[in-house]
């Protein structure tokens, strides 16, 4: 059972002042601090930090437009609508426009907001027959609004207390995960949303590296959960967390999570529950490279989510009213060299290779009694085509087809689930990126992308109409290669006084799939292929 945005704040636990990382009188210089935007300059304008004493209200956010172009992607033809033979859209454009108000006193009360408003689909091609995706894309609404947090935070003199609607990250994002830590190809939006109650304290005094946190969580919407769809999910938290004064940091915690939603069955209606623990460890740290100007980066983060479900089970386990168990593993991790040029602030990343490598578990046998395919969150990017594109729409044409009447009169109890959303699922790879920058405001980048399956490839709709042990074409299932991925891309940013950045620029991806997309005659789907052109501003 996927679970995505069990928790999330490395800016909460680091316990920063309201300002943000580094503000304050008390961070320490930057020029003895690797900073991210090193590795991935995103442009972002920093939030001021608070000032003893003083009332202050600002405002930061971003607007984007991407226009994408796309190869044909074959799909499996769904018995409603025969000539729905492909995803339907080779073009569509969408936009976002974020905003975060922020409201401080002095350096111990603040007030946050965030919303997304307007953001959505402006113009497409629709798509056919993919509607248990979280996003299909089948219909434009480009005024959709959403509020993603209005929090209070009080910094006491024994620790943080913060309370109201969050946004989630933990960690690299794997499982949890806010949507707004861009990434070098695609795009980090959305994301998971908790109305929370959060302490956090440094019981060894405020000078001290190690953090404790606790915290309550009612899900608003992440990767498992959406409260607008009648699905209640809650958590209770308990973090450790210990970074030092370079923010080179650890942590470990641990989540239970109780999720339920309304089913019915044969006219009886009941809830499905899921009952999960979550331990997930994350970690970070950076050095100087002595006889070069640069820094070596790296970070991991792993978890495992173990428990039981009704949610998705077996014909047997519901005749006899038992419950799934889950058991989940994923992983990934990350190694850079930063090759500077300049000192403190003017400092930036000339060369940046990086090398990328995630796992998680797969499920072979969906008939066996316990859910193992472990989901990444689907703003943790990785690539632009092969999990971006071609995982997403062909899991969710699956679980479309098998609410065809025709073929059962009530969809199997977890197939909604099937989809990916775009996310690393049951697979593995790595991935090895390039930046290059001959000036500061100028990004050339380059990637590499192979990945296999960590288990057989299974459809499980195929497996549970026809008996056959078959992947997502018809094809041999222990085929595991799912291809190599090449992706480019190019940006520039204008600074405009100190106030906005303009971005302008374009990605593109190629997929040359693999065995694990061959047909019964062992026929691929054929090279895929995306364009991206994209236009934003940071404020």
């Amino acid at each position: 059972m996927p679970v995505a945005g069990v928790l999330a704040w490395a800016q909460v636990l680091r316990a920063e002042p309201a300002g943000g990382p580094g503000a304050g009188a008390a961070a320490k210089p930057a020029e003895a601090r690797f900073d991210d935007r090193l590795a991935h300059d995103s442009g972002k304008i920093a939030v001021d930090a608070p000032v003893e004493g003083e009332l202050r209200f600002q405002v930061h956010g971003e607007y984007q437009l991407r226009y994408a172009t796309l190869s044909e992607l074959p799909l499996r033809p769904h018995p409603q609508e025969p000539e729905a033979t492909t995803l339907g859209q080779e073009s569509r454009l969408y936009h976002w426009l974020r905003i975060t108000p922020r409201l401080t006193w002095s350096d111990s009360l603040a007030l946050v907001a965030q919303a997304d408003l307007p953001y959505g689909l402006i113009a497409a091609d629709p798509t056919l027959r993919v509607e248990p995706d979280r996003d299909p894309l089948d219909e434009t609404d480009p005024l959709r609004l959403e509020l993603r947090a209005l929090y209070l935070e009080w910094r006491s003199p024994i620790g943080l207390f913060r309370g109201g609607r969050q946004t989630s990250h933990w960690g690299m994002g794997l499982l949890a995960n806010d949507g707004d830590h861009p990434t070098p190809f695609g795009d980090a939006y959305r994301g998971s949303i908790t109305d929370r109650a959060l302490f956090a304290t440094r019981p060894l005094g405020e000078s001290s590296p190690f953090n404790v946190a606790i915290a309550g969580d009612w899900v608003a919407r992440d990767g498992s959960a959406d409260r607008s769809k009648d699905e209640t999910a809650y958590q209770g938290v308990l973090a450790l967390f210990y970074e030092d004064d370079d923010k080179n940091r650890v942590g470990v915690y641990g989540v239970y999570r109780t999720q339920d939603r309304p089913s019915s069955s044969l006219g009886v209606d009941f809830d499905e529950t899921l009952r999960v623990w979550v331990v997930d460890s994350a970690g970070r740290a950076s050095t100087r490279v002595s006889g070069v100007e640069g820094w070596l980066y790296g970070e991991y983060e792993v978890a495992y989510v173990f428990g039981d479900t009704n949610f998705t089970r077996t014909v047997s386990q519901t005749y006899g009213n038992e419950r799934e168990d889950v058991s989940q593993v994923g992983a990934a991790a990350r190694v850079g060299l930063a090759l500077t040029k300049g000192q403190g602030e003017t400092e930036w990343g000339w060369l940046v290779p990086q090398l990328e490598w995630g796992w998680a578990s797969g499920d072979a046998n969906p008939n066996d009694g316990v859910t193992k395919r472990f989901r990444f969150d689907p703003n943790y990017n990785v690539g632009l085509v092969l999990f971006d594109e071609v995982l997403r729409w062909k899991t969710a044409r699956a679980a479309s087809i098998v609410r065809d009447p025709d073929l059962v009169q009530r969809p199997p109890p977890g197939t909604d689930l099937l989809p990916t959303n775009g996310s690393v699922s049951g697979a593995t790879y790595l991935y090895p990126t390039f930046v290059m920058r001959p000036v500061p405001e100028l990004d050339l980048k380059a990637g590499v992308l192979v990945a296999q399956a960590t288990s057989d490839v299974v459809d499980p709709i195929r497996l549970g109409t026809t008996g056959q042990f078959a992947n997502w074409d018809g094809g041999d299932a222990t085929r595991r290669d799912l291809g190599l991925e090449l992706d480019l891309g190019v940006e520039y940013r204008w600074a405009v006084g100190e106030y906005a950045v303009v971005q302008a620029g374009g990605q593109a991806g190629v997929l040359f799939p693999g065995n694990a997309f061959a047909d019964a005659t062992g026929t691929t789907i054929g090279t895929q292929y995306i364009g991206v052109g994209r236009l934003g501003v940071q404020y």
